[in-house]
């Protein structure tokens, strides 16, 4: 494997580990307490597959199939209820106006912030 292959394989561990993330800060309410507590082992508590499994009594795989299950359903969450779109789409236009010189709209952008 090529230097660059080696840097694009981790830009896309880091992009898919932002965006489960952000999914989860969302959606992470929406799974069983033992998906939730798998995630942030995972992602959080920075512990391997086997780490999670010995504390939980389960086979790897167990693990494994429970993250894969765990990301079906945040990528469902989202396609359906597009939270972290239109927070993404709402910020987009809110950083756009921020460089407004009214008074008025920077006193508006700040409320809406703050409601954040």
């Amino acid at each position: 494997m090529s230097t660059i292959d080696k840097n694009m394989n981790i830009m896309n561990i880091i992009e898919k580990k932002n965006k489960y993330n952000q999914l989860f800060d969302y959606y992470g309410c929406l799974l069983t307490t033992k998906q939730q507590e798998y995630f942030v082992n995972y992602y959080f508590e920075d512990l391997s597959l086997a780490e999670i499994a010995s504390i939980y009594n389960v086979s790897r795989n167990a693990v494994y199939d429970t993250l894969n299950k765990i990301y079906s359903l945040l990528d469902y969450y989202e396609e359906v209820l597009c939270l972290s779109k239109k927070d993404n789409e709402i910020n987009t236009i809110l950083s756009k106006y921020e460089k407004s010189s009214n008074e008025e709209v920077l006193e508006l952008i700040n409320k809406l912030r703050s409601m954040e």
